[in-house]
């Protein structure tokens, strides 16, 4: 019998690591084409907004570190379990005051609680990644990102076709559509640095992790939702958001993002035509 998990990182405790970025203006520009925004989202001096953030303090590591799923092998805060398998869950962001774009920033990442678990499919290790980051001096929002890995590979219950032609009705209040591409994925992850094959190797997804094309990225899905606050209340400040990953959406799929206001914050959802919430999230405003 294998050990648990959690023997391996008994003694696993990696040290804070601080990281400074210029926040230039190109990212966001980058984005908002690849979103087909009419312009770009935020210009130098402008308000960054919420999760944009994660165009900036990126990590081109060598290829010769990279593992032959794309993620790389080792890394500070990458837990030293065999046959690891990394998946992204969610997360929560508190913000004090937004970033501003084209300011020198700086980011403290600090290791937060790591647990094991026993899931449908055998023990899971949920580890949090806690962003403090910073300008003026001033802390200006605290980001913790839940990261799930798993030893090994398990078998996932995923569509065998998809049907890219039909959409969902569009239900809330506020919402948005977009049906991604293999194009988009691939500009997607180049502007986070993202060199895992599954969002631009077809035939590794299907022969190797066993999904039926190309899957959209969480963070894709995160900064969607996120995207009917900006558009439809650009006047309120996010003071916190929370949001969890729940099934994986693929490219050629009809995303329908809708929101509703409620209780001083909004409700927030991806859906398609065979799931009501690939993706859920909270958004308090100050």
């Amino acid at each position: 019998m294998s050990p648990p998990l959690s023997s391996y990182v008994e003694s696993w405790h990696p040290a804070p690591a601080t990281d400074e970025d210029a926040l230039p203006p190109g990212p966001t520009a980058a984005l908002s084409a690849v979103l087909d925004l009419p312009s770009a989202a935020a210009k130098a001096g402008d308000l960054l907004p919420p999760l944009w953030q994660w165009l900036h303090f990126l990590r081109w590591a060598p290829q010769r570190d990279l593992g032959p799923d794309g993620h790389l092998r080792d890394a500070r805060f990458l837990p030293p379990i065999p046959e690891r398998q990394r998946m992204f869950a969610g997360g929560c962001c508190a913000i004090t005051e937004p970033l501003r774009l084209g300011e020198p920033a700086e980011r403290i990442s600090s290791l937060g609680p790591v647990t094991s678990k026993q899931g449908r499919t055998g023990e899971l290790l949920f580890v949090t990644e806690r962003q403090e980051f910073r300008q003026y001096g001033r802390t200006c929002l605290v980001e913790e990102q839940d990261i799930v890995y798993r030893s090994g590979r398990s078998a996932g219950q995923h569509p065998t076709t998809l049907d890219e032609d039909t959409a969902p009705p569009a239900q809330g209040p506020w919402h948005l559509r977009l049906q991604p591409d293999p194009a988009l994925l691939f500009r997607f992850s180049a502007l986070t640095a993202n060199a895992h094959r599954i969002h631009y190797d077809v035939p590794y997804c299907r022969d190797v992790e066993g999904y039926p094309g190309l899957v959209t990225h969480g963070p894709l899905l995160a900064l969607l939702m996120l995207e009917l606050v900006r558009r439809n209340a650009p006047e309120r400040q996010v003071r916190s958001l929370s949001y969890r990953l729940h099934r994986p959406a693929f490219a050629g799929e009809h995303l329908l993002a809708e929101g509703t206001v409620a209780d001083g914050g909004a409700q927030l959802r991806i859906g398609t035509h065979r799931e009501d919430r690939h993706a859920t999230a909270k958004v308090t405003f100050a």
